[in-house]
């Protein structure tokens, strides 16, 4: 890179495509100004640095990975090198002054028709590169910088502030700001939460909901959760414990300082991404505007990406009940639990409030829950909490919740009682678009308050956008952040793209958990007819000698003449882990052959997929 040959695009094209948003900002710069390019590629070979000097202390995002998508970016941007040079150059009578590079710069370009030239090339960058890393603040480790652009503080080229404004700092927002800085477009994020690592936080902060009151700190009480019955099991294979003692409170505080350590690694991503990161509550003023607590922001492109917030039903006493919101930050483990829904959330909170020890009954007003999974991953789970002494009520539903002494009083609908320290309602969420401005902007609500998005995730205005939970598609963070980089790369990478919602794998997080992808083979019945089903349930190896009764369940969906898999469903230790490989065999349209000629790792219960040989109901 330091020995490109002369006016040599594609060298200077690597460096700024390794550079980053803060290279574009100097590279049109020195454009503008008809800047050789001996000094054009030293001041971006110093961005190289900086960026690679950076990557180094992303606690998220690792150094071979940033390089690699850079690399990628670079084929398509080498192509557009001359372009944009000719165009900058048809600017430069508009170019004054412009002083670049931070704390005074090392360098000012006076005029527009000045040419400046500077010899030896290789020595003037390596110098130049030295002195821009000497002049930044840069912290390898630390993860900080100071890096004032040429374009710092101005207006982008179309009279707004911003290119991109993005309001809501959740998995969707994070991500399609993060890639639309490094395909060069200035960028403002807005979040309003100040971090879900205490209860005043918002329940919210940079991250979203995932990261502050959902994925990861559930995640964190599930492994918590565990931990009286791996102690119990330890028994049968000669380990004498004594009586285990629950600290609730420290655990609470361990996994609130986990929560403020991401909220810290997600704001010094986006600030190294080029993303200005703005504290407050985003509202929509026109197409073009947004106002945060009363300060105007402008831009060209506006995303919307607020995500989703815990609905209640309006029955008498609900001010008793609480959300996961509530749940995650609960000062003492509550004795007797009241769990209601079917869902995920629902699932995973009577899980771990029965793993801690609470007495747990979970209410669901259907028949069976986990409505739009597979029938047999449903009915096995329910066994499985009776087993572990979850109270399961299905057809049940509150109608009116009281206050009684130092706890709570459930009326069912059928009138019958339960008494309760806590109740939670996991009964589904709703898109955050109240007061958000949709409506004054005319940006379309569906009759759940989605925002109404075509295939290229923009709205009924078309400058405005809108990705992850706020459009009610599928509600998962791996999802949410897919849509934001598939935007972010159509409108600034100059590489259209859509999002792919065919065979997305998820988990619950349930004990026993399950993992799943593709159809049920309700849907593929409803789709093909006839399908070829393989199943098994087993006792894992693990309990032979625990004793435990809990069973592994597996089952493959095959259709009858392309021998293509369908579907694969898991119930069982490890079982998110299993089926995010099964995601990738499902994408490269694995058949139930690959899966039979496939070795089996022994001995495991993952080997299972690979030796189901009997076909269910043949």
């Amino acid at each position: 890179f330091l020995h490109p040959p002369p006016h040599s695009y594609r060298g200077a094209a690597t460096m700024l495509s390794l550079g980053g948003a803060q290279g574009i900002r100097v590279f049109r710069a020195c454009c503008q100004n008809k800047v050789r390019h001996s000094l054009l590629l030293a001041t971006v070979a110093a961005m190289l640095a900086t960026a690679a000097a950076t990557s180094f202390a992303d606690d998220n995002m690792s150094h071979g990975s940033a390089l690699q998508d850079s690399i990628v970016r670079l084929s398509s941007r080498i192509g557009r090198m001359q372009t944009l040079h000719t165009k900058m150059l048809d600017q430069a009578n508009q170019v004054r002054t412009l002083a670049f590079m931070s704390n005074g710069g090392i360098t000012s370009l006076e005029g527009a028709g000045s040419t400046n030239r500077v010899s030896s090339p290789s020595s003037k960058m390596f110098l130049s590169a030295r002195s821009f890393l000497t002049r930044n603040r840069m912290s390898l480790r630390g993860g900080t910088r100071s890096l004032q652009g040429a374009a710092e503080g101005a207006k982008s080229a179309h009279g707004f502030d911003y290119d991109y404004f993005v309001i809501g700092g959740g998995s969707g927002g994070v991500r399609s700001s993060r890639i639309a800085a490094s395909h060069g477009a200035k960028v403002a994020l807005v979040e309003s939460a100040s971090g879900g690592s205490t209860a005043d936080g918002g329940y919210g902060g940079l991250g979203g909901t995932c990261v502050n009151v959902g994925c990861v700190p559930k995640k964190l009480m599930v492994y918590g959760s565990h931990y009286p019955h791996d102690l119990e099991d330890a028994k049968a294979y000669g380990w004498d414990m004594t009586e285990p003692k629950l600290n609730w409170q420290r655990m609470i505080e361990n996994k609130n300082k986990e929560i403020a350590r991401l909220n810290g690694i997600y704001e010094r991503m986006l600030k190294n991404a080029g993303v200005e990161v703005i504290q407050g509550r985003g509202t929509l003023v026109d197409k073009h505007t947004v106002d945060v607590d009363g300060k105007k922001y402008t831009a060209d492109k506006i995303l919307v990406a607020v995500g989703g917030w815990p609905s209640l039903p309006k029955i008498p006493g609900i001010e008793h009940a609480i959300t996961s919101n509530e749940a995650f930050f609960l000062k003492e483990r509550p004795q007797r639990v009241i769990v209601v829904g079917g869902g995920y959330i629902a699932i995973e909170f009577a899980g771990i409030f029965n793993g801690y020890g609470s007495q747990v009954t979970q209410l669901y007003r259907g028949d069976l829950w986990l409505r739009g999974f597979d029938k047999d991953v449903r009915e096995h789970l329910v066994n499985e909490y009776k087993e572990q002494g979850v109270d399961v009520r299905f057809n049940s539903n509150i109608a009116k919740i009281e206050k009684s002494g130092d706890g709570l009083k459930a009326t069912l609908e059928d009138g019958s009682v339960l008494d309760a320290d806590v109740i939670m309602y996991a009964t589904g969420r709703s898109p955050r678009t109240k007061d958000l401005g949709c409506e004054k902007v005319g940006v379309e609500l569906d009759k759940n308050g989605a925002i109404v998005v075509n295939e290229g995730f923009q709205t009924s205005v078309e400058n405005i956008y809108a990705v992850g939970d706020v459009i009610n598609r599928i509600q998962l963070t791996p999802v949410a952040l897919a849509e934001g980089h598939c935007l972010a790369d159509t409108l600034f990478g100059g590489k259209p793209r859509k999002t792919d919602y065919s065979d997305v794998p998820t988990a619950v997080f349930s004990q026993p958990s399950i993992g799943t992808v593709g159809l049920t083979e309700e849907q593929a019945r409803e789709k093909y007819g006839e399908v070829h089903i393989y199943k098994t349930s087993f006792r894992a190896m693990k309990h032979t000698l625990t004793g435990r009764q809990e069973k592994t369940f597996m089952k493959l969906i095959v259709h009858p003449e392309t021998d293509k898999v369908l579907g694969v469903h898991m119930v069982g230790d490890a079982a998110g882990e299993i089926i995010q490989l099964a995601g990738v065999c499902m994408k490269a349209g694995a058949t139930k052959a690959d899966f039979d000629n496939t070795i089996g790792v022994h001995p495991t219960s993952a080997e299972e997929f690979v030796t189901l040989r009997t076909r269910f109901g043949a």
